[in-house]
């Protein structure tokens, strides 16, 4: 081979090596696709957010046939009508940059580095409007934002809860301090841009911890709270109350779960776990007694107006641990037909689980939101046969994320 044709070749190998390095990199270009999020993998929310709704199915679909099929049979999961922007309740953390400018969002996962949003996918577009409001006068008012590595500063998050029958906005500015300058002009202005607003209340926390709020609360605007329509019963929702984040998706899971009671008007029904009386409240039109209890102190006052509210007479509350609740009615004798157990993600612990075991339901309806720590927990309600899984059921109660809602029914056996 003469030298020109070598050294034209070498030319030729190095040109199409450069073409195809510059191929590579446009195709990984194209396969990189823009998140539809700009802070999508930095807030750790929304693990789904680029797939389509039926591919997000699918996934939990698998997740939870993987996890509980060796219990039985999955019945098919419960999607949503509208996945998009369900939550009801919102929360934002606040900080102030060297320009002056307000940020509200979002910590970054794993860090207190907050993420601005100024538009979420799953949160409720009204409370949206708000929250960009709250940033607008917090910089012309010239309140403090919180900073928690000095401990200096006024404001620490903001929380919007919106009900979706009645119309009803409650906004809970979390203060470091229960000093809050021109806070009666601060409600007006706001309430000038925003009279959809119906209640405007001071949460104080005071308190160095990741917990957002704190116990005590001034009522700013309004009654101090707000009040929602679930399954046809009116409730009452505090700002420290738990009430689902996506009430539609609620009313399916919650209907699933009293198809799975078998409720015919004659049993006696516990609802453990009870909260501010949601399932409790709608199982009692189909009971003849329900029995609620709840630890924490303010949402058993919540339930006790809500049952006065929705005249529901056959139901009680009681300010108790669950566990120990049913074992003192095991030792007394008491019967009970169906307990309704919906715990946190962490799922029940043992000492709860034998509690329900010695009271000894019919049934057992199991609501989680855990589907990992459900299957230990129905292992160990399962082992030595006296209870049986009957039916299970997925509810999709938070698109675009990993998380999954399950209903399970148990019965006794013998």
């Amino acid at each position: 081979m003469q030298k020109q044709d070598i050294k034209n070749k070498k030319h030729f190998n190095r040109n199409q090596g450069q073409k195809n390095a510059s191929s590579t990199k446009l195709n990984v270009k194209q396969q990189i696709k823009k998140s539809k999020c700009p802070i999508s993998g930095k807030c750790g929310g929304c693990q789904y957010i680029d797939k389509t709704y039926e591919e997000q199915l699918a996934l939990k679909d698998k997740e939870l046939r993987n996890l509980l099929g060796g219990f039985g049979e999955m019945e098919p999961i419960i999607g949503s009508d509208n996945p998009y922007h369900y939550r009801n309740k919102v929360n934002a953390a606040f900080r102030r940059k060297k320009s002056g400018e307000i940020i509200s969002g979002t910590y970054e996962e794993g860090t207190h580095n907050i993420l601005p949003v100024t538009n979420c996918f799953i949160e409720d577009e009204q409370a949206t409007k708000i929250m960009s409001t709250i940033r607008d006068l917090i910089r012309s008012f010239k309140i403090t934002t919180h900073n928690e590595d000095t401990g200096y500063g006024l404001l620490k998050h903001v929380m919007i809860r919106t009900a979706r029958k009645t119309g009803q906005i409650m906004v809970v500015l979390v203060t470091a301090s229960p000093v809050f300058p021109s806070k009666n002009n601060f409600v007006k202005a706001l309430r000038n841009v925003h009279p959809e607003i119906t209640t405007v209340v001071q949460n104080i926390n005071q308190k160095h911890t990741s917990v957002v709020l704190g116990d005590r609360n001034n009522v700013m605007y309004g009654k101090g709270f707000i009040e929602d329509v679930l399954c046809g019963k009116r409730f009452r929702i505090s700002p420290n109350s738990f009430y689902q984040v996506n009430p539609e998706q609620t009313e399916k899971l919650y209907m699933k779960a009293i198809e799975f009671a078998g409720l015919t008007g004659k049993e006696v029904v516990l609802d453990a776990y009870c909260g501010i009386g949601t399932i409790g409240m709608v199982a009692s039109d189909k009971a003849k007694e329900v029995i609620g209890v709840e630890l924490n102190k303010d949402a058993v006052r919540d339930a006790i107006n809500n049952a006065k509210l929705n005249g529901c007479k056959n139901i009680s509350f009681y300010n108790n641990d669950a566990g120990k609740f049913m074992v003192g009615m095991a030792n007394e004798g008491s019967k009970v037909d169906v307990v309704f157990m919906d715990p946190p993600r962490s799922g029940s612990d043992e000492a709860f689980m034998s509690s329900v075991m010695k009271l000894a339901p019919e049934k057992i309806v199991y609501i989680s939101c855990g589907p990992d720590t459900l299957a230990r927990d129905l292992k160990y309600m399962t082992k030595g046969g006296k209870y049986k899984v009957e039916r299970m059921v997925g509810c999709d109660m938070f698109s675009f994320t990993q998380h999954i809602e399950t209903v399970v029914l148990l019965s006794r056996n013998g």
